[in-house]
């Protein structure tokens, strides 16, 4: 696989999520119309959590770069639970973090014509 190169400047979209953490910001940045860059952040600062997420957001960055499909990514972290679900009433649920990425980057999904609703 060959590594596509970040250009300097990238234009990205922020979405906010609801999970049992807290609000998610999931900020995807596109090369072209691709992502290439995936960033996460709590509405808190620090803990574990935060480390997971960034952690979870360098390897799926490193996987854009090598091509790796959006649709992969979407398949391994949707559905994912923690022990803190967002169960609001009348809300879109993520079921954690890695669920609201995966919802995050579900709009980038290029390899289906039909999006499928995560669970």
């Amino acid at each position: 696989m060959t590594k596509i190169t970040r250009p300097k400047i990238l234009n990205g979209t922020t979405e906010k999520l609801k999970t049992g953490c807290g609000s998610l910001y999931v900020t995807i940045c596109l090369n072209g119309d691709k992502p290439i860059e995936v960033f996460a952040k709590l509405g808190k600062a620090g803990g574990c959590s935060s480390c997971q997420n960034e952690a979870l957001t360098r390897a799926i960055t490193l996987g854009l770069k090598h091509d790796v499909s959006v649709r992969d990514f979407i398949d391994e972290l949707k559905g994912l639970r923690c022990p803190n679900p967002n169960m609001i009433p009348k809300e879109d649920v993520c079921l954690s973090c890695a669920d609201g990425i995966a919802r995050a980057l579900q709009m980038y999904d290029k390899e289906t014509d039909e999006k499928a609703e995560i669970p």
